[in-house]
């Protein structure tokens, strides 16, 4: 590991909107406790789920949302959907977590970098105007696109587009927090939080901005995208506390969730300046995508690659690391083609370094996902532990990994990695020093 710099990047902030609860403590409570936050889903409409289970983050209300979390913002409400709204929300209170004031920061020195999944709109909104464009051929109604000019767009809202666009949080948060730094949205599912961090800590290492709100947001409860999740993905069953088994020989697949988190990123001069408190520092990243000329992925060689990339531009090995901080969601194929990367990656320490799984806890929410478990490795790291994976009793025999489970693990060794993967092979990864 190098020595630190002026221009070293460090993480002064966190903001945590996850079915464990909103903000950093009551995030911590769900997982110092070992408490899944996969429950019935009471507050969304239909999300498609087995049971109706998900990771839901029920706090996250009208009434909440107005009174609390966005009020600054109640007139910008008619054009956020619930995961801009969320991406909003976490991005403020990762702020104020920060000590970070409204005009603290020079406006040309304050950007923003914000990673979402694309948004879909409920198909509610949808029905009337579609009802407006049909018409009868051989008998059947069907959808005439010839009558959606005339007839069916005039039923849509005239803001309907802004409502769903992946780019809204950060065009709402440059506007919000007079941030007139760079500002770039990241579209990569689950690599999106990882991508997220490399663009933003490369921003401050070029001396562009002093600080970069680093965000994400995402969702799977939703009538939507549960469908594809249901097309692409395997969806666990069974009692809620103990649907998600990530790494464990007997996982059965996932369970749906919705989330946001931001961390705010700062240059080290800047944040020792103000004697801000240091949660962590960004020391490396790393990308790849790995698939055949056909287009089928192998999930393993990306992992094994963004892994590797992100400890060389830290300048760690496997024997610095104190744990690794994985993707596994419980997927019965995906959750081996990780642990076959790490197996890679660890060499012969493979059955010694840590490894936990906070999907256990939170569930997939897609593009929110890693911020959110990077989030758990620092908020457990200033207790001075690794937290277990939950559900975890039976080791996979072929990919046998060190899996934190029965207990959280204690230690003060804060150097962790983080993988992140899609179902379409491609990897992110980044090694930070808590």
């Amino acid at each position: 590991m190098s020595q630190t710099s002026p221009r070293d990047v460090v993480i002064t902030g966190i903001g945590i909107i996850s079915p464990l609860g909103i903000g950093r403590d009551a995030f911590w409570s769900g997982i110092a406790d070992g408490r899944t936050g996969i429950k019935r889903v009471e507050l969304l409409s239909y999300v498609g789920t087995p049971g109706c289970i998900g990771g839901e983050v029920s706090d996250f209300n009208d009434e909440t949302i107005k009174k609390q979390h966005l009020k600054t913002l109640r007139k910008s409400l008619k054009v956020m959907c619930r995961e801009i709204q969320m991406g909003v929300a976490a991005a403020l209170q990762a702020m104020e977590d920060a000590g970070l004031a409204p005009g603290s920061v020079a406006p040309d020195r304050i950007g923003v970098d914000f990673g979402a999944n694309l948004m879909s709109s409920p198909p509610e909104v949808l029905i009337g105007a579609a009802l407006k464009s049909m018409s009868e051929k051989n008998g059947q109604l069907a959808f005439d696109y010839d009558r959606w000019g005339e007839y069916g767009l005039s039923g849509m809202e005239p803001l309907w587009l802004l409502r769903y666009l992946p780019n809204m949080p950060g065009c709402h948060l440059g506007i919000a927090l007079d941030a007139r730094g760079p500002n770039n949205s990241i579209t990569q599912d689950e690599a999106s939080g990882c991508l997220a961090i490399a663009e933003a800590a490369n921003v401050i290492r070029r001396d562009r901005a002093d600080v970069m709100v680093t965000g994400v947001t995402g969702t799977r409860l939703h009538p939507v995208k549960s469908c594809h999740s249901h097309y692409w993905d395997v969806l666990a069953d069974g009692p809620a506390e103990t649907r998600v088994r990530p790494f464990d020989a007997h996982r059965t697949g996932e369970a749906l969730a919705e989330a946001s988190c931001t961390l705010i990123l700062e240059a080290r001069s800047h944040a020792e300046a103000r004697g801000a408190k240091i949660l962590g520092t960004v020391l490396g990243c790393g990308a790849s995508t790995v698939a055949s000329r056909e287009g089928q992925p192998d999930e393993a060689a990306a992992v094994v690659n963004a892994a590797r990339a992100a400890m060389a531009r830290a300048g760690v090995s496997a024997t610095d690391l104190g744990h690794i901080n994985a993707c596994a969601a419980g997927h019965p194929a995906r959750d081996r083609y990780e642990a076959t990367a790490l197996r890679r990656i660890l060499g012969d320490r493979a059955d010694a370094v840590p490894v936990t799984a906070f999907k256990s806890y939170m569930g997939s929410s897609g593009s929110a996902a890693a911020l959110c478990e990077i989030a758990a490795s620092l908020v457990a790291a200033q207790h001075g532990v690794v937290p277990k994976t939950l559900n975890f009793a039976t080791p996979d025999v072929e990919q046998p990994l060190n899996v934190v489970h029965g207990e959280h693990l204690t230690t003060s060794n804060g150097l962790f990695l983080k993988t992140s993967v899609t179902r379409v092979g491609q990897a992110s990864a980044v090694v930070i020093q808590a």
